[in-house]
């Protein structure tokens, strides 16, 4: 399967289901953004489940009902060891929801063994080396005189930018544009940031 038949579909159906009342630290109706890692003392729940900042990528979101077609496309990609390692990274996480958006059988279609090129593609587009919080994100954007270009493990670019004064845009190299809803999911090797669409690299 070619990535670009995908890409139609994807950007016209896939919305990210991230803002869910079960997230905590989404944005507040203030539209201030709320970090999931503010109480060192009271673990974020993330699909029911409590998500440690000294548990890694993967360890946390395999506890996630909400993260279940994501953690099964990362293994089959064979990116586990990698989400795993020392990073660090900043990771934009799209739910189950997202998957389910999806046309009929295109999940269990990248999921194939003989996918597996495509699948790593569109995975690796939202892991960027480096851990970027919230505060880190805009910083670059201000410096950048209102716009921060990041690359991507796949090697292709995110530009982020901001919404507002208080969210933030990331927009693919095809032009697709999605919000950050849940901001600073802290990991022991990096930061899980929620958006609303699937970024996809061309």
């Amino acid at each position: 399967m070619k990535l670009q038949s995908i890409v139609p579909a994807a950007g016209a159906l896939l919305l990210l289901a991230a803002c869910s009342q079960g997230m905590a630290g989404s944005m507040a109706d203030s539209g201030q953004p709320m970090t999931m890692a503010m109480a060192d003392t009271a673990p974020v729940t993330v699909g029911g489940q409590a998500m440690y900042a000294n548990k890694d990528i993967v360890s946390n979101a395999v506890n996630s009902a909400d993260h279940t077609t994501l953690v099964a496309a990362v293994k089959a990609a064979g990116l586990v060891s990698t989400l795993q390692g020392p990073g660090p990274f900043t990771v934009f996480a799209p739910t189950n929801e997202a998957f389910s958006a999806l046309p009929a059988g295109t999940v269990q279609t990248l999921l194939k063994p003989e996918n597996k090129a495509t699948l790593t593609k569109v995975l690796t587009y939202h892991v960027v080396p480096g851990k970027y919080d919230y505060a880190d994100l805009q910083k670059l954007i201000m410096a950048g005189g209102g716009k921060a270009t990041l690359k991507t493990v796949e090697g292709a670019p995110l530009t982020l930018m901001m919404n507002g004064a208080h969210n933030i845009t990331v927009t693919d190299v095809k032009g697709d544009t999605a919000q950050i809803t849940t901001y600073d999911v802290n990991q022991s090797n990096g930061v899980i940031q929620v958006i609303d669409k699937v970024l996809l690299p061309g």
